[in-house]
């Protein structure tokens, strides 16, 4: 009963100002890459990036310090129509990456073509993850365990919008998870993550399809529909097997909604997957046929709106299983049954840095099992 308690107390919140005047979204919905895109840059080449330095403390544990992310991105305008982005990033000052690398070329004002590595649109953080654009040290759980994010995979499609219906839309042939992913196996505990092959030499045997619609014909508020569909990659050698890859139905739904000092913001994710008796079987594995996740989430800026500065309070509420089916002989296990609340301060310095400050309550559905506590630090920018 708890977890439908707070999550009324958050919704009932994001109804009842929306029945005041609405104001302009346009700072949440806008990346980096958007910026580097956009029509107006007078350079040839510009340069953007964001950052993220943490310290997380869990209950009863020592705490970890970590430059979690640096990420500089790149983007150069060839002509009027032609456009490069690349993002590079830097996890745990160690570990280099690729995050988006993709050519763009406009047809016109509304369409666009697209071609490189690019980040699959479901959700809203595995798109909008500038540490000044979500609340909390640490992104939400359900992007993590669920869609998973950073989530992106090299492949070709069309993005655009359209003005007169208030809809912005994309659509992908993307390479998929793989199945096997080195040593790493998909299962329970993370779900898909373990598949994500970053475009680093990916397998592709079968293409995968996404797609994503954004409405935004009410000042003030954003809603997102999206959809993923395809197969797990499978390596040559193994491709005809039963149980060599996986079928993945997703599909997510997210809201964003601002009135003056008042945000809030939710989401709703389903994966359905099929053959994974046969793929357990043969990769020792424990992944499970359903994958869900959803969240409420509401904050209030604490500071008055002709400041620049912007104390932000927030309060998550999320809820999300990676076995929330299971099919054969596999037993569901409670402990990926999980709920996690969060709440904090966001110090937003500037409009590109800010100081964090949450703490997390983490409990699953083991019976007896006890809720933990951890305490959460966090510095970012974005520029």
């Amino acid at each position: 009963m708890r977890k439908f308690f707070f999550a009324g107390i958050l919704l009932s919140s994001m109804i009842v100002s929306a029945q005041s005047t609405n104001d302009s979204i346009p700072q949440l919905t806008q990346n980096t890459a958007d910026r580097l895109l956009a029509k107006n840059q007078k350079s040839p080449l510009t340069i953007g990036g964001y950052g993220e330095i943490t310290y997380n403390q869990p209950e009863g544990d020592n705490g970890e310090l970590d430059i979690q992310r640096l990420v500089l991105m790149f983007g150069y305008k060839f002509n009027d129509k032609t456009q490069f982005i690349t993002e590079i990033e830097f996890e745990h000052v160690s570990e280099v990456f690729v995050e988006q690398a993709f050519l763009q070329y406009s047809l016109n004002d509304n369409v666009n073509l697209r071609g490189g590595l690019m980040l699959v649109p479901m959700g809203i953080v595995n798109e909008y993850h500038e540490p000044t654009t979500f609340n909390g040290v640490e992104r939400p759980s359900v992007d993590g365990s669920i869609i998973p994010s950073t989530w992106r995979e090299i492949g070709i499609g069309v993005s655009g919008r359209s003005d007169a219906a208030s809809l912005k839309y994309q659509a992908y042939i993307f390479n998929g998870f793989a199945s096997v992913n080195g040593s790493k196996v998909l299962g329970g505990k993370n779900g898909l993550r373990n598949g994500r092959q970053k475009g680093a030499k990916s397998t592709i045997n079968t293409p995968n399809f996404s797609a994503k619609v954004d409405y935004y014909g009410i000042n003030g508020l954003r809603l997102g529909l999206a959809g993923y569909f395809g197969r797990t990659q499978a390596e040559d050698d193994v491709d005809m097997l039963d149980g060599a890859d996986v079928g993945i139905a997703m599909v997510g739904l997210d809201a964003r909604y601002t009135n003056k000092r008042f945000a809030a913001r939710g989401q709703f994710i389903n994966a359905s997957l099929s053959d994974t008796d046969a793929y357990n079987t043969l990769n020792s594995a424990d992944l499970g046929s359903k994958l869900q996740g959803w969240y409420l989430e509401s904050s209030y800026n604490l500071l008055s709106q002709d400041k620049e500065q912007q104390l932000w309070a927030f309060a998550r509420y999320e809820d999300y299983d990676t076995h929330a089916s299971v099919d054969g002989a596999l037993t569901k296990n409670d402990a990926f049954d999980r709920n996690d609340i969060t709440f904090g301060l966001n110090y937003k310095l500037a409009p590109g840095a800010v100081v964090k400050v949450d703490y997390q309550i983490k409990s699953n559905e083991v019976a007896g099992s006890d809720s933990t506590g951890q305490l959460n630090f966090g510095i970012g920018v974005w520029f």
